[in-house]
Formats: structure tokens, C-alpha cells, sequence
């Protein structure tokens, strides 16, 4: 049973299918006006429009592809379930709720280490310092909950 669960995810301006009629509508004003110019003897406008719509569709399919990048954490009976999902590959880490170690890095990433049995999982890379802190204090207060409910 769930007892309590947060989901980090990265903060998307624009979702991937807005993303994809976006493209559409840039490449099809791009292209008239290529084509626009390419009729009146530039032939040249068109290749470079070509190789334009090419760089953005490159950009937008990373920004896609990472787009519903996440990481999401469930507190259940026993153990702590840490799931890392970036580019559609998903890592799953089972941590042992009474051997809980959790840490923030001194490093400029500032990310949070949560530890159990040698298990070492870094988590808040979507989240601002000030969040990271709030998370912590509730993952702790969580875990002292559930200690005092347990033991």
C-alpha cells in the first residue's frame, strides 16, 4: 500500500504534441516563403530553409524525447520505491525504509542522496534549490512518521 508518493518532473513550456503543430505551422510559413523566392530566381532561400526546418526538427525531437523526463517517488509499507525515468528508459531502486539515508550534495548540482544498504540513488534534478529543501523536509518527516507508526 501507497502511504505517500511525490512525482518530480522537469517543467515542459509546451507539451510534445504542441510541440509537433508548432513545427507544421513553421515549416509550412518557412516553405511558402521559400518557395515564394525560389520562383522569382533565388533558388538558394529553399536549401537554406531546408537545412533550417532540419537544425529545428533536430532541436524539438531532443526537447521531445526528454520532455516527460521524471522522477518519482513511493513511500510503501517497507521500503521506499525510487523511480528515475529519462528518454523513455525507467530505473527502479527499492530502498529499505528503516536504513534511510538522506543527504544534500555540496556540489553546484545541489542534488539530494537518499542511501540505504549501499543503494545510492541521486534525486531533485527538476526541482529549484528552495524545493529540493522542501522535499527533503518532508521525505524526513515522512520517514519519522512512519518509524513512530512502525516501531
Amino acid at each position: 500500500m501507497i502511504k505517500r508518493e511525490w512525482d518530480l518532473r522537469r517543467n515542459c513550456a509546451i507539451a510534445p504534441r504542441q510541440l509537433g503543430f508548432f513545427y507544421a505551422i513553421l515549416c509550412a510559413t518557412s516553405f511558402a516563403v521559400a518557395i515564394g523566392f525560389t520562383l522569382h530566381g533565388a533558388w538558394f532561400v529553399l536549401v537554406f530553409a531546408v537545412l533550417e526546418m532540419a537544425a529545428v526538427a533536430a532541436a524539438f525531437l531532443v526537447y521531445a524525447w526528454h520532455a516527460t523526463d521524471r522522477e518519482h517517488i513511493a513511500m510503501l509499507d517497507d521500503y521506499l520505491l525510487v523511480e528515475l525515468i529519462q528518454a523513455q528508459e525507467v530505473r527502479r531502486f527499492k530502498l529499505d525504509l528503516h536504513a534511510i539515508r538522506i543527504a544534500v550534495q555540496e556540489t553546484n548540482k545541489g542534488l539530494i542522496d537518499i542511501e540505504a544498504l549501499g543503494t545510492r540513488v541521486e534525486v531533485g534534478r527538476f526541482l529549484t534549490k528552495w524545493k529540493r529543501r522542501e522535499f527533503v523536509l518532508e521525505l524526513r518527516q515522512e520517514l519519522q512518521r512512519n518509524q513512530v507508526t512502525s516501531g
